[in-house]
This record gives C-alpha cells, structure tokens and sequence, in this order.
C-alpha cells in the first residue's frame, strides 16, 4: 500500500476543480491506499464551517469531505499559518485536523510515496 497525500491550494469554490479532485481522492481511498489531505493557502477554506456556496451557485462540497472518513481518509493536515493569514483557527472548521507549522510542511511530505498537488 502506499501512502498518498493530496495537497489542497486553492479555493474551495473555483470551478469543478474541488469536487473532481474529491473523486480522485475517494476513488484512491477506495482502492485501500492510505490517503491524507494537507490544505495550505486558500486551501483553508475548503473546510470553513458555515458556508453557503449554493447562494452563488456552487455546488456544496462538505457533503463529500464528510464522507471522506467512510473510505478511511481520517488525517487532514492544516497548515498553521494559512489559517491565521486568513482570520481563521481549527475552530472555524467542521472536520478534525492536524495543524503544522509552514516550516515543518517539507518533512510532513517526506513521509509520502505518492504527492498530488493541486
């Protein structure tokens, strides 16, 4: 098995692009890879609580990260410092994270095999 980690950049409402690429983690995640997320600059705001995207007609993506832990995704990183850049705090989120500090994000990724950037 190997151990992939999706890096989520940007915002949550930009396109189709968070939905697909929530595919393409479910469908790795299906396949019994071991399957994380780290969410960095507007990234963040992926997992903001509280937002009301079909108000400007997108789509509603919290659905489908709440269903992240069904196909064993439990391990969300945040980083620290894009939260506090853009007035948020792990309180702000509706899943459980890991926070991590800019500097440590290297050597978190060291510990991938497989790393997909957004």
């Amino acid at each position: 098995m190997k151990k992939y980690l999706f890096v989520l950049r940007k915002p949550p409402h930009s396109g189709a692009y968070i939905q697909e690429l929530l595919d393409i983690i479910l469908t790795t995640a299906a396949f019994d890879q071991s399957v994380s997320l780290l969410l960095m600059d507007e990234g963040v705001f992926t997992l903001k609580d509280h937002q009301r995207p079909e108000t400007i007609g997108f789509k509603d993506t919290a659905a489908i990260f709440k269903v992240l832990e069904m196909y064993d995704v439990n391990t969300i990183y945040v980083e620290k410092e894009s939260l506090q850049e853009r007035g948020l705090s792990i309180e702000n989120l509706f899943l459980p994270v890991i926070p991590v500090q800019r500097k440590n994000t290297s050597l978190l990724m060291t510990q991938f095999d497989v790393i997909i950037p957004s």
